[in-house]
């Protein structure tokens, strides 16, 4: 599977000027809103994408949100992710996922090898987001953060993941979450950024050494969670063991790198950590937690 996950390196978009401040996550759980909408759709590489949001009274809620580009597996779709993707949005995130054109469930022609083309098309998501946040009489126009950006994903979304880290990126993406996935030809080989991966210790699909050694060839700060005797994803299901974990040391995660909280950053080894359920470790152990850079 992996020698036909490559990567590509991605056209940047501009480079917003150097880190944000941090600003206060929200301190309250909203209701959740989606839309749905096709970028490019006379393209030969549609790509029809989901969007979930903060909602309060059925509209937008107020401010600007970071945003999250989730990537889905091979034979999967945005709505399968739901569980997860809608909890973070709830949490205060912008996630937008899209459905690849040839590794979703029910392509017309489904190709695995896809994949490598897959890290560029997150990179066209992005840039549409940006034109989007200013385009007057959207309803999202004016409430995503685009200079704070995170992608994440699960399986064939975590090595496209992975692909969007690669030398000439945009400044824009600050951080990322590899789930049951790992790195691809080219990754981690730009400004280091913070990245936390998940992996059942038992997963037969991708198995956790190949996490593991994507993990140990980040250049910046960077998590390892592992769910202890699972295999590649029951623990992204509610309910489930291992869930709430993965659930709370994300969204730690997330406002720690796009917020900039702290406190969400110090919470993460305790919210992380389960006696039977989960271990998690960091590398360097000094970085993980402090100001992203």
């Amino acid at each position: 599977m992996t020698a036909l996950l490559v990567g590509c390196a991605p056209t940047a978009t501009a480079a917003p000027g150097g880190p944000p401040p941090a600003r206060p996550a929200p301190g309250t759980t909203y209701a959740v809103g989606m839309r749905t909408f096709t970028l490019d759709p006379a393209s030969a590489r549609p790509l029809p994408v989901t969007v979930w949001y903060p909602s309060v009274g059925g509209a937008v809620a107020a401010g600007r949100f970071p945003v999250v580009i989730y990537s889905h597996g091979l034979h999967s779709l945005p709505e399968l992710h739901a569980g997860l993707t809608a909890r973070w949005a709830a949490a205060g995130f912008v996630v937008a996922a899209p459905a690849y054109p040839h590794t979703r469930r029910g392509a017309t022609r489904f190709d695995r090898a896809d994949v490598r083309h897959q890290p560029a098309d997150g990179w066209r998501l992005i840039r549409h987001l940006v034109r989007l946040d200013t385009r007057g009489g959207d309803p999202l126009a004016g409430h995503l953060d685009v200079a704070r950006v995170a992608a994440a994903g699960h399986s064939a979304g975590g090595f496209t993941t992975a692909g969007m880290f690669t030398s000439g990126r945009s400044g824009r993406l600050r951080a990322g979450i590899v789930i049951a996935g790992g790195g691809t030809a080219g990754s981690f080989a730009g400004p280091p950024a913070p990245l936390l991966f998940v992996h059942g210790t038992a997963d037969r699909i991708v198995p956790a050494t190949v996490g593991r050694a994507a993990y140990h060839r980040t250049t910046g700060p960077a998590a390892f969670l592992s769910l202890l005797g699972q295999g590649h994803g029951e623990y992204l299901n509610p309910g489930l063991p291992g869930f709430g974990q993965v659930l709370a040391t994300t969204v730690d995660f997330l406002r720690w790198t796009l917020y900039g909280d702290q406190a969400a950053g110090r919470r993460l080894p305790g919210d992380a950590r389960h006696p039977g359920v989960t271990t998690f470790e960091t590398r360097p152990a000094d970085q993980f937690g402090r100001a992203p850079a």
